[in-house]
């Protein structure tokens, strides 16, 4: 089996975020890292609305990013630590839209270890140096400078190693121009590992290190250490040099501080905490992330504590010494991996868990009743200060990206009817957790629909002149009328346009720099700005059926085969071309492309025949009409369209000042002209046109809907792009370096055209039976829209039940309390509040207490409660996933965690009803594991699935890991016990079990005899149940061990695995093996008898390898488009949706395997990683590709993109035409 990895949905968790200028110019990036890519974001500073400008993969992981400029440049560079073991600078190129690699030092090993550095960045402010540090004593400084062509260099590495130190963060501290010095949390365990009484280990304090670089002497001393009171997580560096007093800002548990070097003595300052806070009020309070915003005359911070509460700290200094430290409430957003304040005014948190968010900073809130507070202010030691939290108020929220991180589990079911499987996706951590329905298409929003007077057949928009931004008329055609609609602040009917209202219309177009035309089925109406009209009038009985319109030229056809073609001439009127051409069948449609930049015409005209052909004519003027080339269809052309597409320029460059704007479109610059064609039968077609010769080639085919395919020339991104509409309306656009053709996630449309008015700059106004809409797509790229339903705890597992489609989900969450417990909590604390409150205040007291209780923060936003270790919260929700409607929950007591769930039919009811079966853990603590056992409850299903009746409940002595209903009956994993349960009248019966797993049974699956129990550690037993012994016997498993985190079976013989370092193997049984084994019935086995590597005496073989890099939580074997193939579909935990495809022949996968060869070679990954060896982290990748790698093909430039091809023997055309045609038969 050979298989090939495609990724159909990024990751959208974010590990890293940083700022700056990237493109140079004054615009804000914001770069993300998302564990193994990289992608620029842009913020548009008008709209709010965050464009993605480019991503790559980079084949390895992310462990730091950092952003810096050189003093005195105008854009910054990105330095990048992963595991590659090398220093990586990169720099933003705008013409290629892509991010290319200045320089790449290699200082260590590959693999994220230990003591190689690459774990943390440190960054002197003014950009002259980079420190680069491990986890464990290494350290090294790169001195940052430029040479004469104001190029960047980078010294060789300093060293500034430490034996048994721990370093948790660094950061470079702002000196102004001294010599740079980078501060280090710092612990020596030197002590503790040689103390055994484990004394010194308590006795063993934090220290902030001082390094400074001489850059004089060109080396690194270790300047100043200092213990601290308090264990730190992270530091913040505090502007210095002219704009401040330098030092750090050190975040610990409980307290936050400020340090510096020389006669400052340190501030410290309590972290405030919510007043009547449900939390456990021994637990201490850090701040997870911060953000410094610093312009010429002043600079704050903005530090997030772990219940996503914001605050903003200033410092008060007293000639350079800082005197104090204020902190003031600022706001609540979802606690975040990372924050960005951007000189746009707007903050960007990248969230932990679930989406990211854009927000407007609105008000600094320096005038607002927030009570600020200050070191100064007299507090007992271990006291501190209260706030209320309370809803947004200096932040304003302005967009969100979608994210799905992390994936608990995911299952591809069609529960909604729709011929294209949803994928249903849980996703979240506690409150914030969601099921997201994922459906293929692009999210359109809805400006406005409004009714008209009767059903339109046709839409057009035109703008009076060339040179205008926006659109001045809708028009309308009717079977009998025309309706002119004039675009302002509203949009209202004219009647003074020019156009005529008492016919329908077959086109309208601008033409020429100021004229409008009008073609009905009488003649053609040329308007010119002054409104004199010119009319041509159709000869004698002929009418006129099919017209193509561009800004110079027309073209008709008369009563079915003749044509007519007209251009206009200097003066702007519309000559006819003396001859006219008869078609040898009757024309069924006909396109012109836009006119080239700098030329008179269209060169070509295409023409679709009712002889199932498609027709180049040329319109050059010396043979002007005769045929160019021609291509036989399968069916008639409903509709053609030609455009020009895949510019190598960005379309997201900046836009260019006039003097420089020609050469950007040079010869080599310009698209390709691509011929649309939309077949009757629903497929639409696409085809290459040769801009000299009119031949057409490199036909790709793709099927859209049941309908005829109608197609409408569209501006996306300022490019060209083609709306299809058959039975489902889509979009062909060009994006990021490749096409995408993605259905709208919208209704069954008519007719389109494009929009631009002032509130929609880009937007589609299209038909639908008797309304008329206009809509918006703003997210280009996206693979899936999603619908969204909140859930209230972590959700673990679901069934779907088959009868009704309804969803039953199974939610724990640790360190939480159930709503009876947290009620109770509350009732407790507000008896204290009125207990505690002497007799003035009595009447007070209760009032505030009333209002404690009838007080409710959405836990969403607010997060919920911290109980404390080993309490949990679980309930099962039943969910209608076509609505999101919640039918009802089952809560279960405080301290049972869901651990397991299966819908089963058991043989012994005979009444045809499903069980909902669920494993309970009591008591669980993480670590160290202990439990007080589990049990397992059932419950009976209503038909409907409307209501779950409980049956009753089965105690075990070890914590029940896996359920699986086998041949009527039921399969537990109790801890290392597999176990055959069946139903009873007051609790499940033991029928059998093996005891012979080694540790924990955490998945099972069940296939006629067989049974295959993944265990925590040691990957994957085969067990045969025989049932005439009742003996449930293991006949194989795995030479190696995998902590198995998924798996799915492929066959009988074969099973999928999916491990927690993010690795995919799939293991088959050989032949030879067989599943009729005996255990020995008299025990008396000799012990050199006892099978191979002390486990079952036969192995399964692995024949699939490949490591992915993302944890994968779910397998599932589907198929994802309607009449394609089957794939092993997988979700990641951060939020990646991948397939991996089968290869049906062996040229294909021989074709491939050299691409991927050539790839490694000619364009290695961004960050230094080798791509075999990142593929291969954990075992040696085998039988699999890598289309992630293969499609980078489709973005490198031109000249490698020929040169491999030519090793290959084919055109690049070819390959890409390959890579395309493999995506589309299993996936989108």
């Amino acid at each position: 089996m050979y298989l090939y990895n495609l990724t159909l949905q990024k990751a959208t968790g974010v590990t890293h975020a940083v700022h700056g200028n990237f493109s140079g110019g004054k615009q804000q990036e914001v770069l993300l890292s998302r564990g193994k890519s990289l992608e620029l974001l842009r913020p548009d500073p008008n709209t709010g609305k965050v464009h993605t400008l480019m991503s790559t993969e980079i084949f390895g992981c992310v462990r730091a990013l950092m952003a810096f400029r050189l003093t005195g440049a105008a854009k910054d560079y990105i330095v990048v630590g992963s595991d590659s073991g090398r220093i990586v600078i990169l720099e933003y190129n705008p013409g290629k839209n892509s991010l290319d690699k200045v320089h790449q030092e290699t200082f260590g090993k590959s693999g994220c270890r230990r003591i190689v550095p690459g774990q943390y960045f440190a960054i002197d402010p003014k950009g002259r140096a980079v420190m680069i540090g491990a986890v464990e004593k290494q350290k090294l400084a790169y001195i940052m400078n430029r040479d004469t062509q104001a190029r960047l260099t980078i010294s060789s590495p300093l060293e500034a190693h430490k034996s048994n130190t721990l370093t948790y963060h660094m950061v470079g501290v702002d000196v102004g121009f001294d010599n740079p010095m980078f501060a280090c949390l710092e612990i020596d365990y030197e002590e503790a590992d040689m103390d055994p009484t484990g004394d010194a280990a308590q006795r063993t304090q934090q220290t902030l290190t001082f390094y400074e670089l001489d850059l004089g002497l060109n080396h690194v001393v270790r300047k100043y250490s200092e213990p601290l009171e308090e264990h730190a997580n992270f530091l913040v560096s505090v502007p210095g040099g002219n704009d401040g007093p330098s030092g750090v800002l050190i975040c610990s548990e409980n307290y936050l501080t400020y340090k510096n070097l020389g006669d400052q003595h340190d501030i410290r300052c309590p972290i405030p905490r919510r007043r009547n806070d449900l939390d456990d009020p021994e637990r201490g309070m850090i701040f997870i992330c911060s953000a410094t915003h610093r312009t010429k005359s002043m600079y704050f911070f903005l530090l997030q504590t772990e219940q996503g509460d914001i605050f903003k700290i200033t410092l008060e200094t007293d000639d350079d010494v800082v005197s104090e430290i204020k902190l003031k409430y600022f706001d609540t957003v979802p606690p975040a991996t990372a924050m960005c304040v951007l000189k746009t005014g707007f903050l960007f948190v990248a969230s932990e868990f679930g989406n990211h968010y854009l927000y407007q900073i609105a008000h600094l809130g320096d005038d607002d009743d927030e009570p600020e507070f200050s070191s100064a202010m007299p507090l007992e030691e271990g006291e501190t200060f209260f706030f209320a939290p309370r809803t947004l108020k200096n932040l304003v929220l302005v967009d969100e990206l979608p994210s799905f991180a992390p994936i608990i589990t995911s299952q591809v079911a069609d529960l909604a009817n729709e011929d294209t499987p949803q994928l249903y996706v849980l996703c979240g951590r506690g409150p914030r957790s969601t099921l997201r329905v994922l459906r293929h298409g692009l999210e359109v929003s809805e400006m406005a629909v409004s009714e008209l007077p009767g059903n339109p057949n046709a839409v057009w928009t035109v703008k009076k002149r060339i040179d205008d931004e926006f659109d001045a008329y809708i028009i309308v055609s009717f079977v009998n009328a025309t309706l002119v609609l004039s675009i302002g602040e509203t949009v209202e009917e004219v009647t003074d346009s020019g156009f005529l209202g008492t016919t329908p219309t077959l086109c309208c177009a601008a033409l020429g720099d100021d004229a409008l035309v009008q073609v009905y089925p009488d003649g053609i109406r040329h308007i010119r700005s002054d409104k004199r009209v010119n009319e041509w009038k159709a000869p004698g009985k002929k009418s006129i059926t099919k017209c193509a319109v561009n800004q110079r030229q027309v073209v008709i056809t008369l009563s079915g085969r003749e044509l007519v073609y007209f251009e206009m001439d200097p003066t702007g009127e519309l000559n006819e071309y003396t001859e006219r051409s008869e078609m040898p069948a009757e024309i069924m449609c006909m396109a012109l492309g836009t006119v080239p930049e700098g030329e008179q015409r269209s060169w070509f005209l295409a023409v679709g025949l009712a002889d199932n052909t498609v027709r180049i004519l040329s319109l050059d003027p010396n043979n002007c009409l005769s045929p160019c080339s021609m291509q036989a269809l399968p069916s008639p052309a409903e509709s053609l369209c030609l455009v020009e597409m895949g510019h190598t320029e960005s379309s997201t460059a900046p836009a260019n000042t006039d003097e420089d704007a020609p050469p950007q479109r040079s010869a080599g610059n310009k698209g390709t002209i691509y011929l649309n064609i939309g077949l009757s039968n629903g497929v639409l077609l696409r085809t290459v046109l040769d801009p000299v010769s009119g031949d057409l080639a490199d036909t790709r085919t793709r099927y859209l809907g049941s309908r005829p395919v109608k197609l409408f020339r569209i501006k996306m991104q300022d490019a060209e792009a083609v709306l299809a509409m058959s039975s489902r309306t889509w979009l062909s656009y060009y994006h990021q370096n490749r096409f995408h053709l993605t259905p709208l996630s919208y209704e069954t449309l008519e007719y389109a055209s494009g929009f631009s008015s002032e509130q929609c700059s880009e937007g589609i106004v299209a038909i639908s039976t008797n309304t008329l809409r206009i809509l918006a797509l703003e997210k280009l790229g996206a693979v899936f829209n999603q619908v969204a339903f909140p859930l209230e705890y972590t959700p673990r597992t679901f069934a779907i039940h088959p009868d009704t489609g309804r969803m039953l989900i199974a939610e724990t969450d640790h360190n939480a309390y159930t709503d009876d417990t947290k009620t109770a909590r509350k009732e407790q604390m507000a008896d204290e509040m009125r207990c505690a409150a002497g007799d003035e205040e009595r009447e007070l007291a209760i009032e505030m207490a009333n209002a404690f209780i009838n007080e409710v923060l959405p836990e969403d936003v607010f997060s919920a409660p911290k109980a404390g270790l080993g309490l949990w919260a679980s309930h099962i929700r039943c969910l209608d996933a076509m609505h999101g409607q919640t039918m009802y929950t089952v809560p279960l007591k405080q301290n049972e965690a869901i651990m397991s769930m299966a819908l089963v039919k058991f043989s012994i009811a005979a009444d045809g009803r499903y069980y909902l079966v669920v494993g309970i853990a009591k008591d669980l603590q993480l670590n160290p594991r202990i439990s007080q056992g589990g049990c397992i409850d059932v419950y009976k299903v209503d038909p409907t699935c409307s209501s779950l009746e409980f049956m009753h409940r089965t105690e075990c002595e070890e914590i029940p890991g896996a359920l699986c209903g086998f041949q009527g009956r039921l399969l537990a994993g109790c801890g290392r016990m597999l176990r055959i349960y069946d139903l009873g009248k007051k609790k499940m019966l033991r029928k059998c079990e093996n005891k012979h797993i080694p540790y924990q049974i955490v998945n099972i699956q069940a296939m006629g005899h067989r049974v295959y129990v993944s265990d925590v550690q040691e990957s994957v037993f085969f067990i045969r149940y025989r049932r005439a012994e009742n003996q449930l016997i293991i006949f194989a498993d795995d030479t190696h061990p995998r902590w198995v985190t998924a798996t799915t079976l492929l066959d009988y013989d074969t099973i999928a695995i999916a491990d927690k370092f993010g690795n995919l193997s799939i293991q088959r049984l050989p032949h030879s093996v067989t599943d009729d084994v005996d255990e020995d019935p008299t025990g008396t086995k000799a012990l050199w008898d006892r099978g191979l590597l002390s486990g079952a005496s036969q192995k399964s073989e692995n024949i699939c390898s490949f490591h992915v890099g993302e944890i994968i939580m779910s397998l599932q074997k589907a198929t994802l488009i309607p009449g394609g193939s089957e794939a092993l579909i997988y979700s990641t935990l951060s939020g990646t949706v991948g397939a991996f495809v089968p290869f049906t022949s062996r040229e294909d996968y021989d074709f491939f395997q050299h691409l991927e060869m050539h790839m490694r070679n000619e364009n290695p990954p961004l960050c230094g990683r080798d791509h075999l060896s990142y593929r291969s982290s954990y075992y040696p990748v085998k039988n699999v590709l890598d289309g992630d790698l293969c499609e980078q093909y489709l973005s490198i430039d031109a000249a490698k993109q020929k040169s491999i091809a030519n090793d290959m023997f084919r055109t690049p055309n070819q390959i890409c035409k390959k890579l395309e045609d493999i995506r589309t038969r299993y996936a989108f």
